[in-house]
């Protein structure tokens, strides 16, 4: 099989060097019958499968799902009204069959990143409605590269279906097949029909679009427009601070946000002087204007600790506890979690987020570097970004989570 890739064939966009990352540098395509598994099916309704790896039985036959788990994903496809190979196109997140001592084998995560390029090339090129990601080496494979922080596997991100804006398409994780004929248990097969049937049903759904949010930046003596905000309207707020925790003297409440409604809001650092702070002091005293956070013991502890023994009133809504409600899975109340899952935004925050982690994580009043961080004008204006994004979305999230809850609200 040598010379059976050009070099520009088989470059990683992330490694343009071509030193590592390819097809070469890999090598499972000079072990096995069909080199590079190329794409199979139709493709009439839209639908990309994205699965692990060739088996030995698809390697000999030359395309994708032909053993017992292909088998039983076309009959569960065929029950819900869609044929795996004329309604969809089929590939894996590894296109060449890995071994070893010539059986299948689970492929590793290098094996996975000299493929992704591949993987990533057919997404641009079929532009899919929906892709299904069926199993941990395909979610590795599509959002691995851009979720590096606590990735986990497919019991965390099963069920999601995710309206990816770098992708433009939806992506839904489900079970693997061959995970499901291991145990054959019904709570399995249940779920993972359950997710089949909300995933293909979104070649129906049109990809959601989001405004870009409005975000009015304000110097420390501007918050006096807070005042303008109408009593009988809710509010999400969220602060960016120098640790965990405000018992400290030395902590600091650095900057706040406050989102009025899903496309507005405003972002300001937090003035020294009381004075200058009170239209904000104000805003969370108001009886009459309900106040919404992403885990609202966080933004309470801090507001009365930081501005002046100031007890929120009227708190309305935590996100995070209503992210338990609905989900309560490790790794996915958390608001960047839910932000992608929700919104399809996959990062707004790698930048800032090591500024925002403690020195000693051990210790809960241990302090970060965000006040070294934002001695630049142009560092300042980034955090202030960040933290009207972390109010965006979370008032965009609670509009869906009320909607989700079935809740009743009554009038103010």
């Amino acid at each position: 099989m040598t010379g059976f890739f050009t070099k520009k064939q088989t470059q990683s966009a992330s490694r343009p060097d071509g030193k590592k990352l390819t097809c070469y540098s890999c090598g499972l395509y000079n072990h096995v019958q069909t080199p590079k598994m190329k794409p199979f099916g139709n493709f009439k309704k839209g639908i990309m499968n994205i699965g692990e790896a060739p088996g030995e039985t698809e390697d000999k036959r030359g395309k994708q799902w032909q053993g017992a788990g292909g088998r039983l994903l076309r009959k569960t496809y065929a029950e819900l009204g869609i044929d795996l190979f004329d309604d969809c196109i089929n590939l894996n997140a590894v296109n060449c069959r890995p071994t070893k001592d010539d059986k299948n084998k689970v492929p590793t995560n290098y094996e996975l990143d000299c493929c992704r390029r591949i993987v990533l090339d057919a997404i641009q090129q079929y532009k899919p409605r929906v892709i299904i990601l069926l199993g941990n080496a395909a979610i590795y494979s599509v959002i691995g590269n851009r979720w590096k922080k606590d990735l986990g596997g497919i019991l965390k991100w099963h069920s999601w279906c995710i309206p990816d804006q770098d992708l433009q398409t939806w992506l839904c994780p489900v079970f693997h097949p061959s995970y499901v004929l291991k145990g054959m248990k019904q709570e399995v097969i249940t779920i993972w029909k359950q997710d089949l049937q909300q995933a293909l049903a979104k070649h129906k759904t049109s990809m959601p679009v989001y405004k870009e949010p409005a975000i009015t930046y304000l110097k420390e003596t501007e918050l006096n427009v807070l005042d303008t905000i109408k009593n009988n309207t809710e509010v999400a707020f969220d602060y960016e601070t120098t640790g965990l925790k405000p018992h400290k003297a030395e902590h600091k409440l650095v900057c706040a946000s406050v989102a009025v409604n899903e496309n507005e809001v405003y972002s300001f650092m937090m003035p020294n002087k009381r004075s200058l702070r009170m239209p904000f002091i104000n805003l969370l005293l108001n009886p009459y204007i309900k106040k919404m956070a992403h885990n609202m013991k966080f933004e309470d502890t801090w507001s009365f600790y930081k501005l002046h023994g100031t007890q929120v009133i009227n708190w309305g809504w935590c996100s995070l506890q209503a992210a338990h409600i609905l989900d309560n899975r490790a790794g996915t109340t958390g608001l960047k979690f839910q932000t992608y899952v929700r919104f399809g935004v996959v990062d707004y925050s790698s930048e800032i987020t090591p500024f925002l982690q403690a020195l000693d994580q051990k210790n809960g009043n241990s302090l970060n570097t965000v006040l070294e961080y934002v001695k630049t004008p142009e560092n300042a204006l980034k955090l202030l970004k960040y933290c009207a994004l972390d109010s965006i979305y979370q008032y965009r999230l609670v509009q869906i989570q009320k909607k989700e809850i079935e809740i009743l609200e009554l009038p103010f």
